[in-house]
């Protein structure tokens, strides 16, 4: 029953450094994301890249959080998400008014920055998504990663179809529209990592057995850990 445990322990130790590995990769590849997003932005005049450049700082920190978060206790990690699900919802706010200010001042942005730099952020999420795929069922923390980067794709998407509305259009309200669209969608994800990992608090504290069945690596019977899988 011991080496069974400690077999456990060893393959929930590899599967924090996995999870580990890849973070890393993500938080490299947003972090250069948003400077040159926020660059270019500026340049066009853009709310949209703006906003999107917010974005990729936001899971930036979101990232750097999970690595934290990683080898935490579930309540720990529970936390960490309730902290993520706050900038989320403080970045939806912020574009929001970003949206209603531009409305009344400024011009039409440059649609052709917009279009290649929408496109080069969408490969970039793209590869994060995929990295991130593997480890969304993990746990609470793992999850709310998986679901910025999931937003990440249908921004980037959004900011694409503003950049083609703009030029078509000669208008500034497609990348407002935008703006609005992001705003709802990271809206309701933080409500939803909120109510998750505010559900996961309120749980009774059963460490470190109930780790292992978090991590869906403890099978039925297999040791005294069975009792929670």
């Amino acid at each position: 029953m011991d080496n069974c445990c400690h077999d456990k322990t060893t393959e929930l130790d590899n599967l924090r450094e996995r999870q580990s590995k890849t973070l890393w990769i993500v938080l490299a590849i947003n972090g250069v994301m948003f400077g040159l997003e926020l660059i270019v932005g500026i340049l066009a005049g853009s709310v949209a890249l703006q906003a999107d450049s917010l974005d990729m700082l936001s899971d930036t920190l979101v990232y750097g959080f999970s690595l934290y978060a990683i080898g935490k206790s579930s309540h720990w990690r529970a936390g960490a998400a309730l902290l993520k699900g706050s900038i989320m919802a403080l970045f939806g706010i912020g574009v929001l008014l970003q949206s209603g200010f531009k409305f009344f001042v400024g011009g039409v942005p440059h649609s052709n920055y917009m279009f290649y730099m929408s496109l080069l952020a969408l490969a970039a999420n793209a590869s994060c998504l995929f990295f991130l795929s593997r480890h969304k069922s993990d746990d609470i923390n793992m999850r709310s990663t998986w679901l910025c980067s999931r937003n990440d794709i249908i921004a980037n998407t959004s900011v694409f179809l503003a950049a083609v509305l703009v030029a078509m259009t000669h208008s500034k309200l497609p990348d407002l529209i935008v703006g609005l669209l992001i705003t709802t969608i990271f809206l309701k994800s933080a409500i939803s990592i909120l109510r998750d990992s505010v559900r996961e608090l309120r749980l009774p504290v059963i460490e470190p057995i109930k780790e292992l069945c978090n991590a869906g690596i403890c099978p039925a019977n297999a040791c005294v850990c069975s009792t929670f899988c």
